[in-house]
């Protein structure tokens, strides 16, 4: 092979995380040391490729695309420029994958600090450098492991993000507090299902969706999904653990925005085990709500409005307990009428 064959080259630079992408090995410091490096060796870019991901995986966006670039001509061979063999890969098994896809492709790799050739010693070098970086990466992911472990036995919580309600506070020991207004919402959602306010999942839903400062999904909706599980975030209780982890749930160290028996009435009511209060500020609308129960699965039925497409509302009855053959179907209101009506 020529020298004319391989002064054209290509950079590839990889972080995996944001904190790396600001710090001394991020994308701009690598792709900077790599065209310094083409520079010294006579060597033309003409294409820069990156990705923001693991190490760890084979397929990534940069990486296929500059497959894909290679490709194009297979009489041009093009130098594959990476700042470190870490950069490649963070694992064996994936290094030795892409550089077999690069040289099929036509690519030939180099490093500035890495000699790559067919030769013993060289083949050595190479693998202990991937075996460094390999160990480097599950060392750094143990310790991560077990870092977050213990904070999370010391009852703080550990997760990225927060529950809604929450932020986490640097000046607290980056525990968790309050978030407003988003908590008060929360909270209000909470008690309100409690008390008997909201008497079914639905109305959760919906108490959220009427709130514009809570995130709602790309489509502008709120999901059953979403109520539900702030239903059943522990958090809000005070309280954290990780059973997968072995790791039993206990109070832990942040202020919670419901008292620990709020939130076990509230899991009551979900499992059927409590039922759900009268509520008094539609009493006037709805009399038999929470007082008359699903004929299918014994359940207190709630009530609401609803529009039709004229814009009329009409008042209903419904069931909202999973797996129940009434499950959303909706009785009107005067249908209890009839059946409570003396006969003629």
């Amino acid at each position: 092979m020529n020298k004319q064959e391989t002064q054209s080259a290509v950079i590839y630079a990889r972080v995996s995380s944001l904190k790396q992408a600001k710090e001394g090995n991020g994308k701009d410091s690598q792709i900077t040391r790599c065209s310094y490096f083409a520079q010294s060796r006579g060597y033309n870019v003409i294409a820069t490729f990156t990705d923001d991901m693991t190490g760890r995986k084979v397929r990534r966006p940069g990486m296929d695309a500059m497959l894909g670039f290679l490709r194009q001509d297979k009489k041009q061979k093009y130098i594959v420029i990476i700042d470190d063999v870490s950069r490649l890969a963070r694992s064996v098994k994936a290094h030795i994958k892409l550089k077999e896809e690069i040289e099929q492709a036509g690519g030939i790799l180099k490093c500035p600090s890495v000699s790559f050739g067919s030769d013993s010693d060289a083949q050595l070098n190479e693998n202990i450098q991937i075996s460094m970086s390999q160990h480097f990466s599950e060392k750094n992911r143990e310790q991560m492991i077990h870092r977050t472990t213990a904070r999370l036995m010391n009852g703080y919580y550990v997760d990225s993000i927060p529950p809604r309600g929450f932020k986490y506070s640097h000046k607290d020991d980056n525990r968790i507090i309050r978030n407003e207004p988003l908590a008060t919402i929360v909270q209000t959602a909470l008690e309100g299902f409690a008390s008997g306010r909201f008497g079914a999942i639905g109305e959760v839903r919906q108490y959220l969706q009427d709130q514009p400062e809570f995130p709602k999904t790309r489509y502008g909706e709120i999901t059953h999904q979403k109520a539900r599980d702030i239903l059943t975030q522990p958090c809000y209780a005070g309280m954290v653990g990780r059973p997968s982890w072995d790791i039993p749930m206990k109070r832990g160290v942040h202020a919670p925005l419901i008292s620990y028996q709020t939130f076990q009435k509230i899991q009551d009511l979900l499992t059927g085990k409590a039922r759900v209060a009268n509520r008094t500020d539609i009493k006037e609308d709805f009399i038999l709500r929470g007082a008359v129960c699903c004929a299918d699965c014994d359940n207190p039925l709630t009530a609401a409005w609803s529009k039709s497409g004229s814009g009329k509302k009409h008042p209903y009855y419904m069931c909202f307990k999973k797996g129940c053959e009434s499950y959303r179907k909706s009785i009107r209101r005067d249908m209890f009428s009839k059946m409570s009506s003396p006969r003629s």
